[in-house]
């Protein structure tokens, strides 16, 4: 019996020596791509090792921490859909063997935990680090810096701890709920993390809609489009004329004009980008313009219609079948029964659809004119802006499969944390959310495919000189051939 007991410790500690190895090692490829990422948008400061280079320093670790643990959360669901379905597949493969139910509830676990860490800890301290200077009568130095953003995690701390306190004072005003407020590790921060997820799953219904609409306007412009009826060569011609109109109203303008000559920078600028499209489209081959543009456009119509559809069906299970709430539905486990009706085909496009909505409300998240400052710049990003942008992203990211689940975009349970938030019970709660993702994602879309039967009304009516048009294109005034403006 000593030696049975000996022998299942034995593996029991080699099977998790084995769990975190792999999770160190998932997390450092994380890691590295987030590093590279990262500083390819960071402004490139000065090699000089002063003070405020070590922050900047300390700064972009953080972040490329965070970062790291943002895309952790976005390939949770998606690893954890896969996994079930391999060990379903080969059950009995000694090849596959490490990847049980053990390692993905961990990951969930990890996810979470890291997840609180840095949206709570890191980010906090990261940014306050970087804006402190020490207190006054102090001797500047990291020290003092250090303890300046201590002093001001502390002030947040008790700040959030009395809001969250207020808030479930008045919304549970229960003798049980306001003494499990004081168990901080157990309930605490869980309940603020389930806040937190609450509004991220808000951000994501705000941003997916709009992202949807949106994708086919950031394909078209990575794209080369068909030359349908259209004299590449003219417009060259037309361009070339254009910026050389430019370059001599640049030249002959003085220097000490600084309104006018920033104006035509940047008008040279936009006409240098179109002639750079112009070059590329030129240079395009055949079936690049005529096969992959339409095949893209199909392939992105076909993804968003098939997620209206899903959330469709799945406000009418929720309607009929308790079990399709997202909490509460306890599952066969981890590869025990497959959770997609077509198998590892339907596992496959479930998992397609995830990273589909995850990049369409990044879109959606940066085109809202709230937060089109935020977008970061290739080499001239500061690092503030970076940490603004990693909490974003792992707020969006966190949501991601909480609103996944809501939506009946996968039937994969979710563990962990993730699966304790108080209002994934709410029927109330999921119905709407339901109803007003597809709403939203249905009005942007037939304003996003009627906009052009719009414009053409309104130019037949002559209303476009009222610049009723949503396009902001339109109401600009475009540059003539020969540098004049051309107005409506």
């Amino acid at each position: 019996m000593e030696a049975d007991e000996v022998t299942i410790r034995e593996q029991n500690f080699h099977s998790q020596v084995r769990e975190y190895t792999i999770c160190f090692l998932l997390f450092a490829v994380l890691y590295i791509v987030s590093y590279f990422i990262i500083t390819r948008y960071k402004r490139k400061a000065d090699e000089q090792e002063d003070e405020d280079a070590i922050v900047n320093r300390i700064s972009l670790f953080l972040s490329t921490f965070t970062l790291a643990v943002s895309a952790g959360a976005v390939l949770l669901l998606p690893f954890s859909i896969i996994s079930n379905e391999i060990l379903l597949s080969f059950p009995q493969n000694y090849y596959i063997q490490w990847l049980n139910g053990s390692l993905i509830h961990g990951l969930w676990n990890l996810a979470s935990l890291f997840s609180n860490l840095c949206l709570f800890v890191l980010m906090p301290f990261a940014f306050f680090f970087l804006e402190s200077e020490g207190f006054a009568g102090l001797k500047k130095g990291i020290r003092a810096r250090i303890l300046e953003t201590l002093v001001m995690l502390i002030l947040l701390a008790l700040l959030i701890l009395g809001i969250v306190w207020v808030a479930s004072a008045l919304i549970d005003n229960d003798a049980a709920s306001m003494e499990s407020l004081y168990d901080l590790w157990e309930f605490y921060l869980p309940y603020l993390y389930s806040c937190i997820s609450l509004m991220g799953c808000l951000l994501l219904l705000l941003c997916t809609p709009v992202g949807l609409s949106r994708m086919f306007t950031v394909m078209g412009q990575l794209l080369v489009k068909p030359t349908i009826l259209e004299d590449l060569d003219e417009q060259m011609y037309i361009i070339t004329l254009e910026e050389e109109a430019i370059q001599r109203r640049l030249n002959g303008i003085s220097s000490t004009v600084e309104y006018q000559t920033a104006e035509l920078e940047r008008e040279l600028e936009k006409v240098k980008s179109k002639k750079t499209n112009l070059e590329r489209r030129k240079k395009a081959s055949a079936w690049e313009r005529n096969l992959v543009y339409p095949a893209v456009m199909i392939l992105l119509l076909i993804e968003t219609s098939i997620s209206v559809l899903l959330v469709a069906l799945n406000i009418l299970y929720l309607l009929v079948d308790e079990t399709a709430m997202p909490k509460g539905s306890g599952g066969p486990g981890i590869g025990n029964a497959s959770l997609s009706t077509f198998g590892f085909v339907g596992a496959a496009l479930e998992i397609i659809l995830i990273f589909y909505l995850m990049v369409s409300s990044v879109v959606g998240f940066y085109s809202l004119r709230f937060f089109e400052n935020f977008t970061p710049r290739k080499d001239d990003t500061t690092m503030t802006k970076i940490i603004g942008n990693c909490v974003s992203i792992l707020v969006l990211s966190s949501a991601l499969p909480v609103m996944s689940r809501t939506l009946g975009i996968t039937r994969f349970d979710l563990l962990g944390d993730f699966g304790r938030f108080n209002w994934l019970g709410n029927f109330y709660i999921v119905l709407s959310y339901n109803l007003l993702f597809a709403t939203l994602t249905t009005l942007c879309l037939v304003r996003k495919f009627t906009s052009a039967v719009r414009e053409e009304l309104l130019k037949a009516l002559g209303l476009d000189k009222l610049h009723l048009s949503n396009n902001p294109r339109d109401s600009e005034a475009k540059p003539s051939a020969n540098g004049h403006q051309k107005t409506l």
